[in-house]
């Protein structure tokens, strides 16, 4: 079966990566209990998305037992990284200080949230000064 290279995870095969991240390895019925808990999803469906995602590399699947488990390819921050620079790049042409904007005035920071993206840019900051 050849794998199709660096797509991006659909929303529901995020909804399932983040129970694989959460959880760690699952059987399809594991995984299928889990994100029945937050939305409609038939016992197929799920075994469906997972046998795409592992076609698209984005899980990896053990075939050494009866029960097959699956374990996401990539971290949690990789995909979000890989994600988010998707986005940069189609809808913000490059711009992360635009994806700030526009994410700051979509939906307003509270004052905590405020002071940690602070910190988080004088950490960067102080990186890129110390290059």
């Amino acid at each position: 079966m050849s794998r199709r290279k660096s797509q991006q995870p659909t929303d529901t095969e995020l909804a399932i990566l983040q129970v694989l991240w959460s959880r760690g390895p699952g059987t399809v019925r594991e995984v299928h209990e889990a994100l029945s808990a937050s939305r409609d999803v038939g016992y197929t469906t799920t075994l469906k998305l997972l046998q795409i995602m592992h076609e698209k590399g984005l899980v990896r699947r053990d075939e050494s037992q009866r029960t097959h488990r699956y374990t996401a390819v990539l971290s949690e921050e990789s995909t979000q990284g890989r994600i988010v620079r998707d986005l940069i790049d189609r809808v913000f042409g490059g711009s992360a200080r635009a994806l700030l904007q526009r994410a700051l005035a979509a939906r307003p920071a509270s004052r905590k949230e405020l002071n940690q993206i602070r910190k988080v840019l004088d950490e960067f900051e102080e990186k890129e000064g110390s290059r």
